[in-house]
């Protein structure tokens, strides 16, 4: 990463660090400020899709299980640059979790008294779930684990709720 990227990375963070700030003072309580991250990463994710698919030059997903290690290795490469590894799944591979290396999120920061049921990183489950919702795959998608609040790892957990055949949105004229 050159100097650049370093500062512009920062800039982010910090950028990111604010808005928190101001919706935990705005909203009546952390269960407000956590949907309201979702909802915001939601919206990011149904957009940052076509990014994806047009940098990324990855095949179509075979199973959930692919769909789960391309958003691990290459989404969160792209976007976060940080990677994830996919552990724990079920016995019937419909659910897993995503235990990120790093997260870049979380640099410079401290949970406050009072906000320690603040899940800080929300925004990446509802991007995950936007980017995921845009390709027929319906999930539910929530952090069980945060440095910030003491665990050993930050740990999103993935269910897949359902998947849709891929359509052809327009009609073929013959």
């Amino acid at each position: 990463m050159n100097p650049g990227e370093s500062i512009n990375a920062e800039l982010i963070v910090l950028t990111y660090g604010a808005l928190v700030r101001q919706l935990v003072s705005d909203l009546e309580n952390v269960a407000s400020v956590n949907k309201q991250l979702d909802t915001m990463g939601y919206n990011i994710g149904i957009r940052l899709i076509d990014e994806y698919l047009a940098r990324s030059k990855t095949s179509k997903c075979l199973d959930f299980r692919d769909t789960a290690d391309k958003v691990a290795k290459v989404g969160f490469r792209m976007f976060l640059n940080t990677s994830a590894t996919v552990a724990n799944w079920n016995a019937d591979s419909t659910e897993c979790s995503l235990i990120l290396e790093d997260n870049p999120l979380t640099d410079f920061v401290e949970l406050p008294e009072g906000c320690e049921d603040l899940v800080y990183c929300n925004v990446l489950c509802g991007v995950v779930r936007g980017a995921l919702e845009m390709v027929n795959i319906n999930v539910e998608c929530s952090f069980v684990k945060d440095m910030l609040r003491g665990d050993e790892v930050y740990e999103m957990r993935l269910k897949l709720l359902s998947h849709g055949a891929e359509s052809y949105p327009f009609k073929d004229d013959d």
